[in-house]
């Protein structure tokens, strides 16, 4: 019987602490349970769950598009950072590749486990030897190699 995620993610958590970028990408579809891993990992290490679409739309509702596009690095890091724990969990980080927004999502993840590990919830599948979000002709779509990373996924860590 394979490895309950959770249980994945609590082992990748401990590898990611010898990486360069600290961070674990939980990659599943939408619809198949990784609120439900994060929230069972929260659980079990008390680190922090944090709703980035909610948290982020919060702090930019007041806003121009153009500011929330310059704002969005600072709004996310001062999240995440005001946790004074050394792991953190992103779900529902979707508002990440919103288009209007000009952002890299895997390069602002990155950038926030150099100080911390952050485990971030992925919606798409890894393909190979890549991690995908959303299909080819889709606006927000983005394929990035899996490296300097780890990656969990429903049928084994990368």
């Amino acid at each position: 019987m394979a490895e309950p995620l959770a249980d994945r993610v609590i082992e990748g958590i401990d590898q990611a602490a010898e990486l360069y970028h600290r961070l674990v990408v939980l990659v599943a579809p939408a619809g198949t349970g990784k609120t439900a891993t994060l929230q069972d990992v929260h659980e079990r290490t008390s680190a922090p769950l944090v709703n980035v679409n909610l948290e982020l739309s919060r702090r930019m509702l007041d806003l121009t598009e153009r500011q929330r596009a310059l704002q969005l690095p600072r709004l996310l890091s001062e999240i995440v950072g005001g946790f004074s724990v050394d792991v953190v969990l992103l779900d529902n980080v979707e508002v990440l590749f919103d288009v209007s927004l000009k952002q890299d999502p895997l390069r602002l993840l990155q950038g926030l486990s150099r100080n911390k590990t952050v485990v971030a919830a992925w919606s798409g599948f890894v393909d190979g030897e890549n991690m995908v979000y959303a299909a080819p002709d889709h606006p927000e779509y983005r394929r990035y190699p899996v490296r300097d990373f780890l990656v969990v996924h429903s049928e084994a860590i990368a």
